[in-house]
């Protein structure tokens, strides 16, 4: 608020600088005006003088010269002046520029546009910056937080859409703490559960285990029948790590979708806005293949973010040359295909590449956490796609399978 008062007094003091600076401008006009027929009146009476010669034609302020036999000297509805030549008094009319009318029309508009200017300001103060300012501080509230943060009701057109983006994201915010608070709870509950059930086993496993290493068992069959037992219940356990593994792998993250229709064109539009001006200034060549222009049955966003997906990884692992996305129609879906040059990772890891957490040999040396892809296939899936992957011609090729509407 502070800058913009400062702001609104440089504008104002700027306005009016410049009024002042015109207004002496166009005086000082008038006064040089004045002067040119009081010099080409002095021009005229010298050439009386020296020449007898009144000819007005090359003066440019000089309308009429006359001497008392054209009537009353000192009478006249022009502008004029009495000058002595040659023993003669003579009458000059002269005409001049009226300036003190164009003085007078530009300093109405002056005034007009200033004030004008002034209402713009308060309007700005009103329904711009006013707002903004309620607004400034919810931001870093929201990222340290605190989700209580009042947000002000704003139905300026400005800023409606803004506040209940603000609303909204607090609202997701919130949703999505409950849910990892829940998600949490449960997981934990899992574990103890687990934790309890694979005591059991693990119990029968370590008795049984005793009484063969003590040699309590003399019979071959009961010798083979606690074998049997220790090796069922080991199965039992191991069931019991698959559950947790999937509870931890799969879990561990919610997606929503909603689905939707929207024309292929503009979600190549929305990624080419998103990263051609990039890509450029990197050097990497980032070439979109013809296609027709479908309506796709998807979540535009997600789909959106699938392909932003693939192509920040491309831009990560690949070798910087060459980023493409290529495409192709079979059997009412949409083959989407986004492929980097300088592939390294082995054909032997592409079953794993979708895994969460899982990074690939050639991801040693990358910040990253194994994610990109899993949520690109959990979203496709979601959406009644897929998603698959191949290497091919040095090339790593992703391509989202997208059914059309």
């Amino acid at each position: 608020m502070k800058a913009y008062r400062k702001l609104f007094i440089i504008v104002i003091a700027v306005f009016i600088l410049t009024s002042v600076l015109l207004n002496l401008f166009l005086m000082h006009k008038k006064e040089v005006a004045q002067g040119e027929y009081r010099v080409e009146a002095a021009r005229l009476t010298r050439d009386i003088e020296s020449t007898g010669d009144a000819d007005l034609s090359k003066y440019k302020h000089l309308t009429g010269i006359f001497t008392e036999e054209d009537g009353d000297l000192y009478s006249s509805e022009e502008h004029y002046l009495i000058i002595e030549a040659a023993g003669k008094t003579y009458r000059v009319e002269y005409l001049i520029e009226n300036d003190d009318h164009s003085l007078i029309t530009m300093n109405v508009i002056l005034v007009t546009v200033f004030i004008l200017v002034v209402l713009l300001m308060l309007y700005i103060r009103k329904h711009i910056v006013i707002p903004f300012d309620r607004l400034n501080d919810v931001p870093s509230e929201l990222a340290k937080g605190n989700l209580a943060v009042p947000i002000p009701e704003e139905k300026s057109r400005f800023f409606g859409k803004f506040t209940w983006g603000i609303e909204m994201l607090r609202n997701n915010i919130e949703s999505g703490r409950k849910k990892e608070l829940s998600l949490q709870k449960e997981r934990k509950l899992l574990l103890l559960s687990l934790s309890h059930d694979i005591l059991t086993p693990l119990s029968a496993i370590k008795l049984n285990s005793k009484a063969l290493s003590k040699g309590l068992y003399t019979d071959e069959d009961k010798r083979r029948e606690v074998a049997e037992s220790i090796n069922c219940r080991a199965d039992e356990i191991e069931q019991y790590i698959r559950e947790i593994t999937k509870a931890s792998t799969e879990d561990f993250m919610t997606f929503e979708v909603n689905m939707g229709e929207e024309y292929l064109d503009n979600i190549i539009s929305r990624i080419t806005a998103r990263y051609a001006v990039q890509l450029e200034t990197y050097g990497t060549a980032f070439v979109v293949g013809d296609h027709d222009n479908p309506i796709l049955s998807c979540d535009p966003d997600r789909l959106c973010e699938c392909i932003q997906n693939l192509i920040e990884n491309a831009m990560k692992y690949g070798d910087g040359k060459k980023i493409g996305i290529d495409f192709e129609v079979t059997d009412g879906f949409e083959l989407i295909t986004v492929s980097d040059t300088g592939c390294t990772l082995p054909s032997s890891e592409l079953p794993q590449i979708f895994d969460s957490f899982h990074r690939g040999t050639n991801a040693s040396n990358k910040p990253g956490n194994g994610l990109g892809l899993f949520i690109c296939k959990r979203l496709m899936n979601m959406m009644g796609g897929e998603a698959y992957a191949d290497v091919k011609g040095g090339e790593f090729r992703v391509t989202l399978v997208v059914k059309i509407a």
